[in-house]
């Protein structure tokens, strides 16, 4: 499957109902992506990390740092600094989590390969 690919199963799996996401799940798909990158669009990292801004807290803004900065430029691209901002000063995070949910709500792999 592709990262696309994957990115759409995860949010047919999970939704948007944050309440309901077990926490741990998301930090094990994290942490086993950043052990195991696989090639390609950054989209499904960059759905875990949204997820983790969604209903993680001050504790989970280090493990979006890592994602950000330790695994190459294109996800570095993907992963908004604001995220993790947000998280470490424990700000208001309802507009980003709104446009979270805005921009995935249809989303809808485009990709075919497993690389571009």
């Amino acid at each position: 499957m592709t990262n696309e690919q994957r990115a759409e199963q995860l949010l047919k799996l999970y939704k948007f109902d944050f309440d309901k996401i077990p926490k741990s799940d998301i930090v094990d798909l994290i942490n086993k992506e950043i052990s195991n990158y696989q090639n390609g669009s950054s989209e499904y990292i960059r759905v875990l990390c949204g997820y983790l801004l969604c209903i993680g807290d001050k504790t989970d803004a280090s493990l979006l740092k890592k994602v950000k900065y330790g695994i190459n430029f294109d996800v570095q691209c993907m992963i908004d600094l604001d995220w993790i901002e947000c998280l470490e000063n424990n700000t208001d995070k309802s507009d980003l989590i709104d446009y979270f949910i805005n921009y995935y709500k249809d989303f809808q792999a485009t990709d075919t390969d497993d690389y571009y």
